[in-house]
């Protein structure tokens, strides 16, 4: 007789309902292909091309053999063999840090991922200790770091967010309340370029405040960078601006690589009380859960870097047009179909992958469902970045995969979905 297993054996996380919310997305892509999808955060394709990854693989032999003076077999041995743990481009990414970002990373505080979700994964593993631990986030939060802390088994205390990201003052009463309650604050996760999934970005001063919050009261800001290229301005990064090694820097190429590479990235630099970096603890556990991110997908990675004087704004300066392009067309067009409607309103951000728009009606997975089969178009419903506790009146576009015509076409059909709802 074979042996059955129960999913309520299993971990908690297989249950949780934004597993099964996100699978029903991708259901729903595959049942109606001719749907147009302002869903998927992904990044525009017209500009790839297969070539381009022995070009950027070349670079990086030619890297080796003239920079680092490596020997034939040894040029070999890097791409095919084994790679050290925290990564084979560390001093690469470090570069490219100070060229973007006016980061000064040392490259032993980098550690070189799969993806940035792994990243998140290894910080989240090593920060939570025992069951006094909890990360705080703002509400609405990208359901990767949700995941990655259902995995780790760390509870996801929410903060308050704002048209200017998350809301410090909240911010600062949460970590009175989760200390009160016995709990200990490890850190707080902040996106504050364009942020996933409300695309708002936190002013100059926010940041300052955010960094001295943490400071003060002894927590790691875990900073996700994964947009803040694509932004008609660029503000400093947390990390850039950091004095007190509060910042754990993740790092993503994803949207600005390649996101087939699946490499990401984690600046750890603070400092051990038994010597070593945070880093350090970072590659142990990786060590333990993927031995090594790729090296060939490291050397793509490092070749586009190299081919580009190590500067992904320059490598993507198509990209930040098209991107720009479609956020602007996103904006006029929802305001031409649907500004006469004064209970229809939606965020106006200046960069980033997302637009927000809330309605007067629930927004749930029955309503994406209609809309896929009824309307021909998706979106992603705002409740799955609450956790399934709010943001049943929201929906968010996303404008970075489509083309002008697309987003004409999609837009429209949303908006004959939502007027037909307000009647």
């Amino acid at each position: 007789m074979s042996t059955q297993l129960n999913v309520e054996a299993l971990h908690g996380s297989l249950a949780d309902p934004a597993i099964s919310s996100m699978n029903l997305l991708n259901e729903l892509i595959d049942e109606y292909p001719a749907a147009i999808s302002m869903a998927a955060g992904r990044p525009y394709e017209e500009f790839f091309d297969v070539r381009l990854i022995h070009d950027y693989l070349d670079a990086y032999c030619e890297h080796l053999r003239h920079g680092r003076k490596l020997a034939e077999t040894a040029v070999t041995r890097t791409l095919f063999q084994y790679g050290a743990t925290k990564g084979v481009i560390a001093e690469l990414i470090a570069r490219n840090l100070a060229e973007d970002e006016g980061i000064d990373a040392a490259p032993e505080s980098v550690v070189v991922t799969v993806g940035c979700q792994e990243a998140m994964f290894l910080v989240l593993r090593a920060l939570r200790a025992d069951d006094r631990d909890v990360l705080l986030a703002p509400a609405p939060t990208y359901v990767g770091l949700t995941g990655a802390a259902l995995l780790t088994d760390i509870p996801v205390w929410p903060v308050r967010s704002d048209e200017n990201g998350i809301d410090l003052d909240d911010l600062t009463h949460q970590v009175k309340l989760a200390r009160e309650a016995g709990k200990r604050v490890r850190a707080c996760y902040v996106t504050p370029d364009f942020a996933n999934p409300t695309a708002t970005s936190m002013d100059l001063p926010s940041r300052h405040r955010l960094l001295d919050i943490a400071q003060d009261h002894g927590i790691l800001l875990l900073e996700d960078n994964a947009y803040g290229l694509f932004g008609s301005e660029r503000l400093p990064s947390l990390k850039s601006l950091d004095r007190s090694e509060s910042v754990v820097y993740l790092g993503s190429f994803a949207k600005t690589g390649m996101p087939g590479a699946r490499v990401g990235y984690a600046v750890a630099d603070q400092q051990m009380a038994g010597g070593g970096l945070l880093a350090d603890q970072l590659s142990k556990l990786k060590g333990m859960l993927t031995v090594n991110t790729s090296p060939i997908a490291q050397a793509v990675i490092a070749g586009k870097l190299l081919l580009n004087d190590f500067s992904l704004t320059k490598a993507n300066t198509r990209e930040i047009a098209i991107y720009q392009r479609n956020l602007r067309l996103t904006l006029s067009e929802l305001d031409r179909r649907l500004g006469p409607h004064t209970e229809v309103t939606w965020n106006t951000p200046t960069g980033g992958f997302f637009v927000t728009i809330t309605v007067p009606f629930v927004v749930d997975d029955e309503l994406l469902e209609h809309a896929a089969r009824d309307h021909g178009v998706l979106f992603t419903p705002m409740h799955h970045f609450y956790g399934g506790k709010g943001g049943f009146h929201q929906l968010r576009l996303s404008i970075s995969l489509l083309t002008p015509e697309l987003i004409q076409e999609g837009v429209t059909r949303l908006a004959a979905l939502i007027i037909g709802r307000l009647h």
